[in-house]
């Protein structure tokens, strides 16, 4: 209980400042309900500060970022578990060994990758004479696009699943997408949640590479769009807090959503195999 309180009271005396007016948020005596509470914080963040159009532009990242984790993860991981071929643990892990590669080192190359997309932005076949994907929500997205973790996850859950459900299925007549899709994904319910979860929030709470990447509000984040509060002389801590509220919300609402699927996953994809 009292680990709980402690965990708590950060989100609630943020959710308290949300409410109150700017004059009232230093006051000689600090109170957790407000006096005079307000909506003006929520509306100047979401206009003002670009939150709404922000949270615009998150969605839309981290929705393909988890459309394309979801269908290459699983399909990758039931590949490593189910179909091994010569080298495949060592494919499998160098590839793992991509995730202890810390993201400072990869910053640089990223960026160049990304600068010399072919044939966007102005580039040529070569990558060439343009920006490519610098300052778009496709060059924001495209580091999130395959996590090795969420690969990993998968490979472990369809380890723990019986390879006799599999066999069945080809022997009566099943093709191995066939065997995939109907035999193997309905069992994987709790995996795609899993990794639709990690996915929406890698994305949804990166700063770090979207402030390197864009430099335009149209191609602003969640992220970024909070960090102008709290930056410059005077410091806005009331539509701050209100523009927080405004961005966990969607986090909260997918783990909601997907609470059950996503512990169960996690344990599975945790123990099996």
């Amino acid at each position: 209980m009292i680990a709980t309180v402690l965990v708590m009271m950060p989100f609630l005396w943020m959710l308290s400042i949300a409410f109150k007016p700017e004059a009232e948020v230093f006051t000689s005596v600090p109170s957790m309900l407000p006096a005079d509470p307000t909506f003006e914080n929520f509306s100047t963040a979401w206009t003002s500060g670009n939150v709404g159009r922000a949270m615009i532009n998150s969605t839309m990242v981290a929705g393909a970022a988890v459309l394309v984790n979801c269908t290459f993860a699983v399909l990758a991981g039931y590949a490593f578990a189910k179909l091994p071929f010569r080298g495949s643990t060592l494919v499998f892990l160098l590839m793992i060994s991509t995730a202890m590669v810390p993201v400072a080192v990869t910053l640089i190359p990223l960026f160049l990758m990304t600068k010399g997309f072919p044939l966007v932005g102005g580039n040529d076949l070569l990558g060439q004479d343009g920006t490519g994907l610098l300052d778009t929500l496709p060059g924001v997205v495209l580091p999130h696009l395959i996590a090795p973790l969420n690969i990993f996850l998968a490979r472990q859950y369809f380890f723990g699943l019986d390879d006799d459900l599999g066999e069945a299925a080809r022997i009566d007549g099943a093709s191995e997408l066939t065997t995939f899709w109907r035999i193997y994904v309905p069992l994987a319910r709790p995996l795609v949640a899993v990794v639709a979860i990690f996915s929406f929030t890698a994305v949804w709470d990166d700063f770090l590479w979207p402030l390197v990447v864009t430099s335009s509000m149209e191609a602003e984040t969640v992220q970024l769009a909070l960090s102008k509060f709290l930056t410059g002389g005077n410091v806005m801590y009331g539509p701050a807090m209100a523009g927080a509220v405004l961005v966990i919300l969607p986090v909260v609402a997918v783990f909601v959503f997907n609470q059950r699927s996503f512990i169960a996953g996690l344990s599975d994809g945790g123990v099996k195999g």
